[in-house]
């Protein structure tokens, strides 16, 4: 490496020459002009050294200043066609050019000019892509937009290509004839007159592997379909297909977000009610005004060609501020959210659930404990304690009817056998066994409907 040899030289070290031996002052400008030569030499190999720069080509991963290039000049995703192994044929030949001259499609990514243009694999990738195709168009010029009507000027078939010309072709007709002139004498002319328009067209070359193979228009089509769609589209369906799919719902839902470009805001909003241009500090700013009171009112604010604010005004409510970028992440992306969606999240639906708990695989709710039966009778054992068991109604008496014989009285009955009545119960004192004593409360399962409270004896208190 040059200057990796050469020595060091001090600042605080001083040069000293004897008499005899200094060189003459003629030479000593000469010396010092090569001092400083060397000097630079080795500062620039220095700064060879430690700089290091990478050149990606491949067209995924290019990068620019601002991060990854737009998305609309990434590498395509290569198409999937059925081809044939025959050679093209002039039949066939004939019959594309008949179906492919003067057809007209929407571009679905931004088409350059210049002599070259991209070329289009069949069933493969795009030449050039990343970086490269973004310099093309910086350097060449952009001769359609993502979105615009596509006319195809002219159709040109080469060993193993298909030369498509897009709105005339980036080359003027007779370019050679025009620096040709003619005449004798006194003056000449040209060949082919200069008007001194440009050309503003862009070329598309569809390259394949040996030959062009025997196809039809559908398949011609097919294969350019990444770069021209030749569906039938509104304009504002033809732009929205080449954004990512949340940006393009946003413009067909009418909504504005931080970071559009004003295409976009047009297509979503249309035309501004009004339009006002002012200064935030030192950066100047265009604002466009969207809606009148009592509707609600959209200021967007645009430095350059981006939307870098908007204001949401409604009535009876508090000014809405969006201020983050949130387009510019899904335009170097390809289409996917930028922010990661919350796995962690449960949803709850409010109000009942209308569901089967039977047919969902889960029980449903029982007092009893984990491993117990459930409707199965058990004895009343200290294990059951407090188990929910079946409800058994109680008998009714058929020896007391208060209408057939008031003066009878039902016999004892055992304590675990006389049901629960709802009447409070009433102390009654102890009597010999041949008195008859008071009957009970009729119980809450006994019919009710011919019993009379004047014929129920009185209880003693």
């Amino acid at each position: 490496m040059i200057g990796s040899n050469l020595p060091r030289l001090s600042s605080s070290r001083q040069l000293t020459i004897p008499r005899a031996q200094s060189p003459r002052p003629t030479h000593l400008r000469s010396m010092t002009h090569f001092a400083l030569g060397l000097a630079a030499l080795a500062a620039l190999s220095i700064c060879a050294r430690a700089q290091v720069i990478t050149i990606d080509t491949s067209g995924k991963n290019a990068t620019t200043a601002d991060g990854k290039v737009d998305r609309r000049y990434q590498q395509i995703k290569p198409t999937n066609v059925q081809l044939s192994n025959t050679e093209i044929d002039p039949k066939t030949r004939i019959e594309l050019l008949r179906t492919m001259q003067a057809e007209q499609g929407f571009a679905m990514r931004p088409l350059p000019r210049g002599h070259k243009g991209l070329t289009l694999i069949a069933n493969g990738n795009l030449q050039p892509a990343g970086e490269p195709y973004l310099n093309m168009v910086v350097n060449e010029g952009l001769s359609v937009n993502p979105g615009d009507r596509v006319l195809i000027t002219d159709v040109k078939f080469e060993h193993n290509k298909m030369i498509f010309e897009l709105n005339g072709g980036p080359d003027l007709k007779h370019r050679i004839l025009r620096h040709i002139e003619l005449g004798g004498g006194m003056g000449t002319s040209p060949v082919v007159q200069d008007e001194g328009t440009p050309a503003t067209g862009s070329r598309l070359t569809l390259e394949f592997k040996d030959r062009v193979p025997v196809m039809t228009g559908a398949d011609v089509k097919a294969l350019l379909a990444p770069l021209i769609s030749f569906d039938v589209k509104t304009p504002v369906q033809a732009y929205t297909d080449t954004l990512p799919p949340q940006l393009k719902d946003a413009i067909l839902s009418h909504q504005v977000l931080v970071g559009m470009s004003t295409d976009m805001v047009l297509y979503a909003m249309g035309q501004p009610v009004n339009k006002s241009r002012e200064m935030d500090g030192q950066e100047p700013f265009e604002e466009w005004i969207y809606g009148k009171p009592p509707a609600p009112v959209y200021f967007v604010r645009i430095n350059g060609n981006r939307v870098i604010r908007l204001e949401v005004a409604k009535i009876g409510e508090p000014m809405q501020v969006f201020s983050t970028d949130v387009v510019s992440g899904m335009m170097r992306t390809d289409g996917t959210p930028v922010m990661a969606q919350n796995t962690h999240v449960h949803v709850v639906k409010e109000g009942d659930a209308d569901t089967d708990p039977t047919q969902s695989g889960q029980a449903p709710p029982s007092l009893a404990n984990p491993g117990d039966a459930v409707g199965v009778h058990q004895d009343k054992t200290a294990s059951s304690a407090g188990q929910m068991r079946p409800v058994q109604p109680a008998k009714p008496n058929p020896e007391y009817e208060p209408d057939v014989n008031p003066d009878s009285a039902p016999p004892a009955a055992p304590a675990t056998a006389q049901p629960a009545s709802t009447q409070p119960a009433t102390t009654q004192p102890a009597v010999p066994a041949q008195t008859p004593a008071a009957p009970p409360a009729p119980s809450s399962t006994t019919p009710s409907s011919n019993f009379n409270p004047a014929q129920r004896p009185a209880s003693a208190n």
